[in-house]
């Protein structure tokens, strides 16, 4: 699978994506109050996982992930089984985000991210299927695959060769290795050569999509406020193409020395960090605060005229927008209402899945509910 990252000739753009990125993805950071920040993680680690799922062929609408995350399945079969897919997709991106398994490059790293979504499955789930025959094998989560398999026209390597490729893989992408733009590359580089290896009988493109967001966190520019999947989706055929590309061999003497297309690796490292550069300045104008309060002002303005929200919301949602959080007793001087009026509002706000509190009795913080994502994070989805 050489070359691991593109020719050192070649990496001018790259380079400058890279430097690009790091800058832009300092700035998004900077945005929002780190409480803010925490549900705006939520909402985007479920349109992550919307998004992955729409790579694999599965449609699960918005709506029923919310339910999924509030243990409200389906009773239709079909529906309840993506639902608990999008559960356990949700469930393992938010151990990477609060760092449960400390980022590596190393193969049991990669097989901890398989076997901590596959053991999350229902068991419809944890067959595949030969296309050729017929034949059902069961994914073992976090195992590696006994069997060749075949992916388009790419021949994985023999399942015996999956220790000493993913060896060289750690060697060629160890972040310790490399400077900070170079890691960056490498993310890009990495994406590709796991799925080529593809160690697992099943789930490698959802390994690799969660693989490359721990990469991108551990070396600075990723985060919970964006998601690569996202991007991914929305231009999924030139995607496949783009990873189908580098699959191919060497194109003769002026194509780098190894034994895979340099060129082809470079042009795929350059889809994908320009992939990630669309989303980062996409969630950036999203998230803005004078672009995001204005959102805000309008839709809470709209549902108190009909009578939807009481009077004094738009005061607590601002003030829990710029502070972070806001303890309960504070209603009364935001509001500039008594503390039974004021209390009315702030349960009013609550019930309305507008704010949440980790307790009864605990400080309030945005929640950036289903109901209003459209309205607050306009072409989020689809």
């Amino acid at each position: 699978m050489e070359p691991l990252l593109p020719e050192e000739s070649q990496r001018r753009d790259l380079v400058d994506l890279a430097v690009e990125l790091i800058a832009n993805a300092r700035s998004l950071a900077a945005r929002l109050h780190p409480k803010v920040a925490e549900s705006v993680g939520d909402l985007v680690r479920s349109m992550n996982c919307y998004y992955s799922n729409l790579i694999e062929g599965h449609d699960t609408h918005p709506r029923d992930i919310d339910r999924a995350l509030a243990n409200q399945f389906s009773h239709d079969a079909k529906k309840r089984v993506l639902q608990l897919e999008a559960r356990a997709h949700i469930e393992v991106q938010q151990l990477i985000d609060s760092d449960q398994a400390p980022f590596s490059t190393e193969s049991h790293f990669i097989r901890w991210i398989h076997e901590q979504f596959y053991r999350r499955l229902p068991d419809e789930l944890l067959w595949s299927v030969n296309p050729d025959n017929g034949q059902k094998l069961q994914v073992i989560p976090g195992e590696f695959r006994t069997t060749w398999v075949q992916v388009g026209r790419h021949i994985p390597p023999a399942p015996e060769e999956i220790p000493g490729f993913l060896k060289r893989f750690d060697e060629g992408y160890n972040p310790s290795q490399l400077n900070k733009v170079d890691g960056i590359i490498a993310v890009a580089a990495s994406h590709h050569r796991l799925l080529w290896i593809h160690p697992f009988l099943d789930g490698n493109g959802r390994v690799a999509r969660l693989f490359s967001h721990a990469f991108l966190r551990y070396m600075g520019v990723g985060s919970s406020l964006w998601s690569i999947s996202r991007g991914l989706a929305r231009q999924v055929e030139e995607y496949k193409a783009s990873l189908a590309e580098a699959d191919s061999l060497r194109r003769g003497d002026l194509d780098g020395r190894g034994n895979l297309s340099a060129q082809a690796l470079k042009d795929f490292c350059r889809f994908f960090l320009t992939v990630c550069l669309d989303q980062i300045n996409y969630m950036d104008s999203l998230i803005e605060p004078s672009k995001l309060i204005n959102r805000i002002e309008l839709y809470t303005t709209d549902q108190v005229l009909q009578g939807k929200l009481p009077k004094g919301s738009l005061a607590i949602l601002r003030e829990v927008l710029f502070s972070g959080e806001m303890e309960r007793g504070k209603a009364p001087m935001v509001t500039g209402y008594k503390e039974r009026q004021a209390r009315s509002v702030l349960n009013a706000l609550i019930k309305a899945r507008l704010l949440k509190s980790e307790t009864p009795k605990g400080p309030v913080k945005l929640n950036f509910s289903i109901d209003i994502i459209e309205k607050w994070f306009p072409r989020l989805y689809p």
